[in-house]
């Protein structure tokens, strides 16, 4: 076997070792400013995270519990944005989440003129699991509501948190390519 033969082996540098006295990244660092600084250096414009962040938000308060993290993907896909931001998003928004839901049937009640129904989620769910029929009888038209409310609320919230945060990522992506 001849030396031509033999592909060539490639070692990266070592990392440097961590250095212990430096202190840990926080929370936000780590899993919010780390990868959209890492997506601002591989090519991704600061106006497409700020619409990947505005479009995440707004979709994960989709008031229908076990649809958001579908949403998240099949849109994030046809719109050709960052997966792991918008699934981030999605889920530090479930704190937000809940309580919207009771927003979103509210206001939707109000949009169609009807008496906003009380929202008792016990209630709601003993009746899922034991009549669909009362179930969707009782509570149907309270998802139209959510739904029409949510709907409108989506282009809102988008362009609030697009212009929100889009002057800062511009500034961030400046600061990356000069670093660079």
């Amino acid at each position: 076997m001849s030396a031509a033969a033999t592909p060539p082996v490639f070692s990266p540098d070592p990392a440097p070792p961590p250095d212990p006295a430096a202190p840990k990244p926080s929370f936000f660092r780590r899993r919010i400013l780390g990868p959209i600084t890492a997506q601002l250096t591989q090519g991704i414009t600061p106006d497409r995270i700020a619409f990947t962040v505005g479009l995440g938000v707004a979709l994960s308060l989709f008031p229908f519990l076990g649809f958001t993290t579908i949403l998240c993907f099949a849109v994030a896909a046809a719109f050709k944005l960052n997966q792991p931001i918008i699934q981030v998003l999605n889920q530090l928004m479930w704190p937000i989440w809940i309580p919207m839901v009771a927003v979103y049937i509210k206001v939707g009640a109000a949009i169609f003129g009807a008496a906003a129904m009380p929202f008792d989620p016990p209630e709601v769910s003993r009746l899922f699991f034991t009549s669909q029929g009362e179930f969707w009888a009782k509570f149907g038209m309270v998802g139209v509501h959510a739904f029409t409310a949510w709907i409108i609320s989506v282009p809102i919230i988008t362009a609030i948190l697009f212009y929100a945060t889009r002057p800062a990522l511009r500034r961030l992506g400046i600061a990356l390519a000069r670093r660079a």
